[in-house]
């Protein structure tokens, strides 16, 4: 959990109502550069946004982000020869083989951050979601969700249950895959321009 005290009371105050309101639900903490960041359960996150908003004053959503925990590997007894340098350009990484990925944990993490006015206090909170998972939408608490959400899934085919219009806002609809994702080809789609 946290490893030294909270140094923003608001802060301190709210994350000691949180635990106290979820104490199921807070998986770990930390606490740098006067933002505390609180790792929940995937299942609690709209009653702990409605909490932060209307019991703790965390009035503003600022945005909501898609984060990729697939960490290219090799295969074991495989050693990776980087291609020779271009003068002054670093060499590209070498292509990983699609079966040589793994993931810590969930596949992806969700973070929600949210905004304390007047007090200019900051909560991080982070969600993870395994593949072909589902999150709650936020869109019935932070009405500002709505556009992030729908990128987060466009961008990395995270689904939001519940959300009242859930489709893609960058790539068309025909468009096969989701260009945030690790695993996503560095080239590019075939066909595409």
């Amino acid at each position: 959990m946290l490893d030294g005290p909270i140094d923003v009371a608001p802060l301190a105050e709210a994350f000691e109502r949180l635990r106290d309101r979820f104490p199921e639900s807070v998986l770990d903490a930390s606490y740098a550069r006067r933002e505390l960041v609180v790792q929940v359960r995937r299942a609690d996150i709209v009653p702990i946004l409605r909490f932060l908003k209307h019991e703790a004053g965390f009035n503003a959503l600022n945005d909501i982000v898609g984060l990729d925990n697939l960490r290219p590997g090799l295969p074991s007894g495989r050693t990776a020869e980087p291609a020779p340098p271009a003068k002054g350009i670093p060499p590209a990484p070498a292509p990983v083989p699609s079966a040589a990925v793994e993931t810590l944990g969930k596949r992806f993490t969700i973070l929600y951050l949210l905004y304390r006015f007047p007090e200019s206090c900051r909560i991080r909170l982070s969600v993870d979601v395994g593949e072909g998972e589902a999150v709650d939408s936020s869109v019935p608490v932070y009405r500002a969700a709505d556009w992030a959400e729908r990128e987060v899934f466009d961008m990395f085919g995270i689904g939001f249950a519940g959300h009242p219009d859930l489709r893609r806002v960058y790539m068309p609809d025909e468009f096969e895959g989701h260009p945030l994702r690790k695993d996503f080809p560095l080239e590019g789609k075939a066909g595409g321009e």
